[in-house]
């Protein structure tokens, strides 16, 4: 009976301080789920055929807020935790495209602020649990 008293305690502990921790990094990732139901899926990423980037990119960061927005020409950047996301003109609509925080920053280098950290700088604590802590 003690044992399964001090199990039992062990893990309301465990819970407490996982409740009370304290981490200033980032929570929010990029909201996938949604937008692969709010968007057309096709070869390039997604679609929306009727509303510019900036509405498009104000929906998305509605549902879940970006770290940082920003526009660069008539495409709208959003940065979450470990991802960002381009919302660029498709057609009549928008396109957008999910990649990984790297790709991303590589991919759009020339037109991403200069605010936001490179993937190997100290400034950058994405890439998930233990990577770059």
């Amino acid at each position: 009976m003690k044992t399964a008293r001090r199990i039992s305690a062990t893990l309301l502990a465990t819970v407490a301080l996982a409740a009370c921790s304290d981490s200033s990094e980032p929570t929010n990732a990029v909201p996938y789920r949604w937008i692969t139901q709010q968007y057309t899926l096709v070869p390039v990423g997604y679609v929306d055929k009727q509303d510019l980037p900036s509405e498009v990119a104000d929906e998305i960061d509605d549902h879940t807020s970006a770290q940082d927005v920003d526009t660069t020409g008539d495409t709208v950047f959003l940065r979450y935790r470990d991802d960002i996301v381009a919302v660029a003109p498709y057609q009549r609509g928008s396109q957008i495209e999910i990649a990984d925080y790297r790709t991303g920053y590589q991919r759009w280098s020339g037109k991403l602020p200069s605010t936001w950290p490179h993937p190997d700088s100290n400034e950058f604590r994405g890439g998930g649990p233990g990577a770059g802590k």
